[in-house]
Formats: structure tokens, sequence, C-alpha cells
């Protein structure tokens, strides 16, 4: 799991299509929103995007998860230890 991977847009839209979220249809919103957020947890099997989360906070108090997305063909993998 990294907190500094670099992502790129074909993969996350390829996970974002796996897990049927409408995002994907809105890359360029998703990826502008994915590099502004306040963290971006990606999670890789062999180099593979395999999920990713976001968090959302006001740096204080509340967090927010809005996305936490695990590729369904790694899911049961341990790809979120």
């Amino acid at each position: 799991m990294s907190l500094a991977d670099p992502i790129e847009e074909d993969e996350v839209i390829r996970l974002y299509r796996a897990n049927g979220w409408s995002s994907a249809e809105k890359p360029v919103q998703l990826m502008a929103a994915l590099r502004n957020l306040h963290a971006l947890v990606t999670a890789r099997i062999g180099g593979e995007l395999a999920g990713l989360g976001n968090a959302i906070s006001d740096g204080h108090l509340d967090v927010y998860f809005p996305h936490m997305l695990v590729h369904p063909r790694t899911r049961g993998r341990a790809s979120g230890a």
C-alpha cells in the first residue's frame, strides 16, 4: 500500500469500470478529484492497481472516505493488508 503512488488515468478508469462506478465516464473530473484529495491510498499487486481509497478531511476532526475500491478479481487476496 502507498500514500505517494503516482496514478495513471487508464488504470484508474479500468478500476472504476470493473466496479461499475459511473465516475469512470467522467475521467477528467475523476482524476482532478483524486489528485487534489487530502489523502489517496493505493494498493498494487504485481505492479497493477488493485485498489484505492481516498479521504476528504477538514484536517482536524472529520474524515470522510468517499471512494474505497478493490478490483473484483483481487478481492480476498489481502491487497488491503
